[in-house]
């Protein structure tokens, strides 16, 4: 399988800005950034994304994300940030290893999350709520 981008960064094959570094994880500036300050917190072990990342790294991932958070909401005066993950192509993930983007945001900044909106029946959504109860129990 060919490496990733954020593979080759770990490796110290393509320079990053980093941050931030742990046994774990590894945090370095997007080189793309929405904002800047934008940064990714990504796993040192490859996982593709979420759903076969092991839960304590998970977690060690999202609390370095809310510090990162927190420092760049200080740091660079953000009125917000998002944090979030894109998990498979269909979903908007471009690089297939596990990362988590921490994007300062501002009220002028002219970026939408959400286009719109759909809306299901009562039927559909208890249907699905009981399903994934069930799945969740």
């Amino acid at each position: 399988m060919e490496q990733t981008i954020f593979e080759r960064i770990i490796q110290g094959e393509i320079p990053c800005t980093k941050i931030y570094e742990d046994e774990i994880c590894l945090v370095f500036l997007d080189i793309q950034p929405l904002n800047l300050g934008h940064a990714l917190v990504i796993p040192k072990i490859h996982s593709r994304n979420i759903f076969d990342t092991p839960d304590e790294t998970v977690a060690h991932l999202f609390v370095m994300a809310k510090k990162v958070a927190l420092a760049l909401k200080e740091t660079v005066g953000a009125e917000g940030i998002n944090i979030y993950m894109n998990n498979e192509a269909a979903a908007g993930q471009m690089v297939f290893h596990t990362h988590i983007h921490v994007i300062p945001r501002y009220s002028t900044d002219g970026y939408v999350l959400w286009h719109g909106k759909k809306t299901y029946s009562e039927e559909e959504t208890n249907n699905l709520a009981e399903k994934l109860t069930h799945k969740l129990q």
